[in-house]
This record gives C-alpha cells, sequence and structure tokens, in this order.
C-alpha cells in the first residue's frame, strides 16, 4: 500500500466526451472514442481521467442536464461500454472520476415530472417550490448564473420552481431528508461500479434559504466574477441565500462517509462562492471532501502578484484540507489564449503547465492543453451554448473551449467520420496529436517529459510551499519534502526575465524538458516563459 492516497498530488485530466473522439460517426465523441484513446492518455504520465458527463440527458447544457443518473445517454453509448472504459483505465494504471451533478436536474427527470404534477404528490417537495409574490412576481430576487430571473413558473402548481442555471435544470430541496438519500444512493450505484472519484458539480449549489431571503445588491465596483461577468445580472448581488449554505455542511460529511465505505475513492468538489477560497478551505476540512478547487485561477490577471496572492491566501485558510488547481476546463477561454492573445507562443503552453503541476496540491488539466490548443473562434451561427447564444457578444460561451480535440492533421482531424458538432479551426488541425508525436520539440513531447520528470520529485507531489518574494514577472517558490528541497521559477512574460537565487547552494535540474537556463554565482536569466528547476545542496 502506497504512503499516500493517490490523489494527493495527482494529475488529473479532464475529458469532455462529445469532443474527445467519436466512434460511432455521429459528429459527437462518445464513451468507445474514449476507450479507443486510453493507451494516448496513459502516454501522457497522468494518473486519472476525470469524464465530463455522459449520463441520459435532453443536452440543455449538454449533460449537466441529468434525466436518469444511472443510464448513460445512447449518444455517448451504454453502461457495458463504460464497464470496458473502466476495465482497460484500470488495466493501464488510470484512475476514473467521473461528473456528479448533485443540486439540480434535468425537467426531464422523472423526480421532476412527477413533482410538477401536483403540491400533494410522492415527490411534491423534491424541488424547491414558491408561491408567487401578491402581484404575481417571482418569490424573491434571485438570478440565474445563466441569465434572468432563477424562478420559473409552473402553471399546474400555480407556483414558481427555483433553477439556478437553466430554466430546464430545477433545483433539488436538499431539505428533504428523502432527497438527500435519493441523491446519495445514485452515487452509490457509481461508486458499487468501480469508479475512483468523483468530481461534484457546483456542490455549494445544494441547499437554499428556507426562509428566501433576497439576496443583497452588490456595488458596482465588486462585481467580479468567476464563471460569469460583470455585465451578467448575477454579479448585481451577494449570493448569501440562494448558495453556501450552513446545511451543506452535514450532507457533504454524509457523502464522506459512504466515500469511506469504498476504500480508495476521492472527491473533488468544484466551488464558486462568494469568497471561493474560504469555501474551499471549510469544504475540505475535517471529514469532508478530500480535494475542492475553484475559478480562481481560471481569471484574465496573469500576474505575478495575483497567482502568489490567491494561492498564498487558500495555503493560509487551509489549514487541514488538500487543494487542487487548474487554468483550463471546458467552462473557461483556455490559458494559452487568455494570458497569451491571439498567437500564443508554444512556450507559454510548456511553461502553465509546468507552473500549474508544480503548485502544492492535485491538478486538473483539460483536453488539448498538452497540446497548447488556443481558444477556438466559433461563429455564432455555429454556436451551441445557451449561455454564449443569451449574452453574445458580450460573451461568446463556452463553446471556443469545447471544439473537437485534433488527432491528425486532416480535414475532419481525426475526430469524426461525420460533421462535428461544433467546427474544428485549422490552428488547431496544425497542433494535432499526430503532427506533435512527430516533432521532438512540441508542446505533447515537452508535456509527457515534464510528466515523467515530476512524478520522481517527492516535493512537487507532496511538498509544502514556501514563495520567494520576487518582483514580476517572475513567479517563484521553494517545494519541499522527504529531505528534497526544490526552487521553482517561472517567467510569465514573453520577454526574458532575471532571477536572483535565495541564499545556499543551487543545482539546476534538467531532464524534465524544459531546458535549463545558466548560473552565474546566484543569478539566472530565464528567457521568455522560461522555466528553471533547481536543487538544494
Amino acid at each position: 500500500m502506497s504512503e499516500s492516497p493517490w490523489w494527493r498530488g495527482a494529475v488529473i485530466y479532464q475529458i469532455y466526451p462529445r469532443s474527445f473522439l467519436d466512434a460511432s460517426g455521429d459528429g459527437v465523441g462518445d464513451l468507445p472514442g474514449i476507450i479507443d484513446r486510453l493507451d494516448y492518455v496513459a502516454s501522457l504520465g497522468v494518473d486519472a481521467i476525470w469524464i465530463s458527463p455522459f449520463f441520459k440527458s435532453p443536452m440543455a447544457d449538454f449533460g449537466y442536464d441529468i434525466a436518469d443518473y444511472r443510464q448513460v445517454d445512447p449518444l455517448f453509448g451504454s453502461l457495458e461500454d463504460f464497464d470496458r472504459l473502466l476495465a482497460k483505465a484500470h488495466g493501464l494504471g488510470i484512475r476514473v472520476m467521473i461528473d456528479q451533478v448533485l443540486s439540480h436536474t434535468s425537467t426531464e427527470h422523472e423526480w421532476f415530472r412527477q413533482s410538477r404534477l401536483s403540491r400533494d404528490n410522492p415527490k411534491a417537495d423534491w424541488y424547491v417550490w414558491a408561491d408567487p409574490a401578491q402581484d404575481g412576481t417571482a418569490p424573491n430576487n434571485w438570478m440565474s448564473l445563466f441569465g434572468g430571473v432563477a424562478w420559473q413558473w409552473e402553471p399546474r402548481r400555480e407556483q414558481y420552481y427555483l433553477h439556478n442555471f437553466l430554466t430546464s435544470q430545477p433545483d433539488l430541496n436538499f431539505h428533504n431528508p428523502e432527497v438527500q438519500a435519493a441523491v446519495l444512493d445514485n452515487v452509490e450505484f457509481w461508486l458499487a461500479r468501480g469508479v475512483d472519484g468523483l468530481r461534484l458539480d457546483a456542490i455549494n449549489f445544494c441547499f437554499h434559504d428556507p426562509q428566501l431571503r433576497d439576496n443583497p445588491p452588490k456595488p458596482k465596483e465588486m462585481r467580479t466574477g468567476r464563471g460569469f461577468s460583470p455585465d451578467n445580472p448575477y454579479a448585481y448581488q451577494y449570493h448569501w441565500y440562494n448558495n453556501t449554505r450552513p446545511e451543506n455542511i452535514p450532507f457533504l460529511e454524509d457523502l464522506r462517509a459512504l466515500l469511506d465505505r469504498y476504500p480508495g475513492t476521492a472527491a473533488l468538489g468544484e466551488i464558486s462562492s462568494e469568497d471561493s477560497l474560504a469555501t474551499t478551505a471549510e469544504y475540505t476540512s475535517g471529514q469532508r471532501l478530500h480535494m475542492g478547487y475553484s475559478f480562481e485561477l481560471l481569471v484574465d490577471d496573469f500576474s505575478v502578484d495575483y497567482i502568489r496572492g490567491t494561492v498564498s491566501r487558500l495555503e493560509a485558510a487551509m489549514t487541514e484540507g488538500w487543494p487542487c488547481w487548474a487554468v483550463s476546463n471546458h467552462d473557461v477561454q483556455r490559458a494559452v489564449t487568455r494570458w497569451g492573445g491571439q498567437d500564443p507562443s508554444p512556450a507559454l503552453a510548456k511553461m502553465l503547465v509546468a507552473m500549474v503541476c508544480s503548485l502544492r496540491g492535485s491538478v486538473c488539466l483539460y483536453q488539448g492543453e498538452e497540446l497548447g490548443l488556443p481558444e477556438a473562434e466559433v461563429p455564432f451561427e455555429a454556436l451551441q451554448d445557451p449561455y454564449g447564444i443569451t449574452f453574445w457578444p458580450n460573451f461568446k460561451g463556452r463553446d471556443g473551449c469545447r471544439t473537437p480535440m485534433p488527432w491528425t492533421g486532416a480535414a475532419d482531424a481525426g475526430f469524426s467520420a461525420a460533421a462535428p458538432w461544433l467546427p474544428v479551426p485549422e490552428a488547431h488541425r496544425a497542433l494535432a496529436v499526430e503532427r506533435q508525436e512527430a516533432d521532438p520539440g512540441s508542446v505533447l513531447n515537452a508535456f509527457r517529459a515534464f510528466m515523467r520528470w515530476r512524478k520522481a520529485q517527492p516535493a512537487l507531489v507532496q511538498g509544502s510551499i514556501a514563495f520567494l518574494a520576487t518582483g514580476e514577472p517572475v513567479l517563484a517558490f521553494v517545494r519541499e519534502h522527504a529531505g528534497q528541497r526544490l526552487l521553482a521559477a517561472f517567467n510569465l512574460s514573453a520577454a526574458p526575465a532575471s532571477l536572483a537565487l535565495p541564499e545556499g547552494a543551487w543545482t539546476v535540474l534538467d531532464g524534465h524538458g524544459l531546458g535549463a537556463p545558466a548560473v552565474a554565482g546566484d543569478q539566472t536569466t530565464l528567457p521568455a516563459y522560461g522555466v528553471l528547476f533547481a536543487a538544494a545542496g
């Protein structure tokens, strides 16, 4: 048995199944497509995969609106396909984490179909229902993250139901113990099937304020968001009452108790609250979630001060838990474009992976990060994301990071025999896996080299972190574990930058695929987006 749980310091590769590989020929990726590419995933040197939702769904929010938690949507395959995927992944030494969307269902879920019929059926109290205000308007001022008010009228009950996201994603009433029990029973279905972990979507949204108090207004200068923009009405409020309620804590402890009955499993919570770092620390303390991650590095600010400050704030707050970091996922603009502009450098792509994988904690890397894929420009007429369609052109939605994986340089990028559900840009075909594998200096080959090297550095996988007081644009810190002391430094700019090494004898390390800058005395110059790793002693 290993000294530490597998998930501590793990690199988790996020697969967005619609866009990974289409084996059925309908233009949409599927579970057999993932199976076909698991050898590739294993070659990356990652520890686990997290698969975004593949459950039965009308796909209004592309699987995050679940109609049946225990069935694979035919678009993606079958339960037998999932079992094959699990067996092959485990045979390759890859753990499998699946998305669980607990706070809300689809309006097509059988629970909601029954709940909406009347006020006195067995599922009547399974969702958040409320009478209208005296003038017929919504019960309070809560707003939906996807635009507009968070309440939808249901004429059969003459009541409103709550939806924090799309109107077709009604919120479950977690104040009802029957709901909690049913939700945990659905989770156990997958644990018993052999999954290694859960990524918990919007986990702080399970409970609402039973008094339905209004959220207070937020001053204009405070309207910043994570996962939403300042012009979204959702940003106009402090979300004190529609999420992150204290009742969520006992439920997380019940969820953890369930996971503990399946040794070796782990839960990673996605947390977006008024103070996501504080909530992450709270949700991972004691017997709650194993790991938590937030949108705090999925932002436009790419400065040493911001990154160091964000990680340091979580370090100070998280006295017991374990962090997980990400700079890209299926909900935000790809990092190399967000931080590198329209024509991002391959050196930036290499450096970003090394940087996020060198922070203390576990890491989620999104499919295509190993290729340095930039954000795709998707024209309005090709958009699929309802979020982007609603807020166009101020916010173009999430389709630009969800385009199909480019496997070859062919017109279809080797993704599908049919027209893909989203277009594959020419710039992505130029960065295809097939092409990068043939180039020793590619982002992909640097990624693989770094992952191999990282596994052999206990300080990077398990160690403590102490930041150096460097100025822009060099982020530097020391990781330490089991007698190993490592200095890690990253040039966040497209121009060379100098760094004064801390006191002591440092040996520059190579073998990580990112080059080794020369050191003269206690000074070194990092090239554009350059990286330095050095060992003490």
